[in-house]
């Protein structure tokens, strides 16, 4: 399959920049599902709402196989005030797409269409869910997707996803199996000391020398309780501790985030995080309550899947220019729990580079228009792939 010629692509990005304008946070999006709705009913597809509020989910049949593959994209904006000052620019103040989500949706969406309308000319057989999922950002609206019946309702053997990567170029993509995004547990640390006057320190316990220590030693797990060829990064990225100027204050507070790829590993890094909270007590007199939040799992594609995304990529970009050896990312995407209960593949596909307009979670980001005839195309060209006819 080659690179497709989309008649209707500036109906697509007139469509995502509508998106990016007005963008909705986690399980916010109803308008964006509005949007979903309407032009995949329009494209004479059966559709479902409802599912983790705001989902959508479309039907694309054909033939009589009962095989199905699911494409998943996500819907949900960031609450990041944008500085962008093009006409397509937020008009939501506190929020835009600042990760690409108006790109995954518009290009899943003229997928659809184009499968819709040329389907007697495309070989596929079987069923095609198109999955738009809210609150992929830290909310896990994947999820409550499937807390709702998603894979029991829309029963499929396979699952796909995909998400535009800065700093890959325009025209590459990267299939990789095996772990390719990471897992992620939030922390909390309280300190408890006493707290006295700034003059006299040796009157109380000083919270924020102990938290300013416990900061360093907890730097020293990845680099040396962690085996040197395993993925992990722990960072604090918040402390809190006092307000006036003279005071030591009784509390202080750390936060910060874990990311790994394997439970065990995860777990290696609580136990020392707990083993360096109990000498910090120790040596400092403070007591430290500990809490975990386990977040989204690591994300872990199927071999055989990822095979069959990287024959497609390989057959409209050319096989050179699909990546199959890149690192995995620390970053955490909830398409991971999709994929504990079925097997997927979830690439990355080259949104250019040397931009600060070009880079995740970014005031200044903008989705690169160009590739949405390559998402779309890629998408149409996995259906074939995928269901391709016995």
């Amino acid at each position: 399959m080659n690179l497709l010629t989309i008649p209707f692509l500036d109906e697509i990005i007139a469509i995502r920049r509508d998106i990016h304008a007005h963008p909705e946070l986690a399980f916010q999006e109803t308008r964006t599902a509005d949007i979903v709705a309407r032009e995949l009913s329009a494209r004479g597809l059966k559709v479902h709402r409802g599912l983790a509020g705001t989902g959508v989910v479309g039907v694309l049949r054909k033939g009589v196989s009962q095989r199905a593959i699911g494409l998943r994209a996500d819907m949900d904006a960031l609450r990041v005030p944008e500085k962008n000052v093009f006409a397509h620019a937020s008009q939501n103040p506190g929020c835009m797409h600042a990760c690409g989500h108006d790109g995954h949706t518009a290009m899943l969406l003229g997928a659809a269409r184009y499968l819709a309308e040329n389907i007697e000319n495309i070989a596929f057989d079987g069923a095609v869910y198109f999955i738009f999922q809210p609150a992929e950002e830290s909310e896990g609206g994947g999820k409550v997707m499937l807390q709702d019946g998603l894979f029991r309702r829309f029963p499929m053997d396979a699952i796909f996803g995909l998400h535009n990567w800065p700093d890959m170029p325009v025209g590459e993509m990267a299939a990789m199996p095996g772990p390719v995004m990471a897992g992620t547990c939030v922390f909390e640390l309280h300190l408890r000391g006493q707290g006295c006057h700034a003059a006299m320190p040796h009157q109380g316990v000083d919270t924020l020398v102990a938290a300013s220590h416990l900061v360093l030693a907890l730097q020293t797990i990845v680099s040396r309780k962690v085996p040197p060829c395993e993925g992990a990064v722990l960072s604090v990225t918040q402390i809190h501790g006092g307000d006036a100027w003279n005071v030591i204050p009784d509390d202080a507070v750390l936060r910060g985030t874990i990311r790994s790829f394997k439970p065990d590993i995860q777990a290696l890094i609580e136990a020392a995080i707990q083993r360096v909270c109990a000498g910090i007590e120790h040596t400092f007199g403070v007591q430290v309550g500990i809490s975990f939040d386990e977040r989204y799992p690591a994300t872990v594609n199927s071999a055989p899947e990822t095979e069959i995304c990287r024959e497609t990529a390989a057959g409209i970009l050319g096989a050179k220019k699909v990546r199959t050896n890149e690192q995995p990312s620390m970053a955490a995407e909830d398409f991971s729990y999709m994929l504990q209960e079925k097997p997927g593949c979830y690439v990355w596909l080259g949104n250019g580079s040397g931009s600060k307009g070009r880079t995740l979670h970014n005031p200044h980001y903008d989705f690169n228009d160009e590739i949405l005839g390559i998402g779309l195309s890629y998408w149409v060209g996995l259906v074939e792939t995928a269901l391709r006819p016995p």
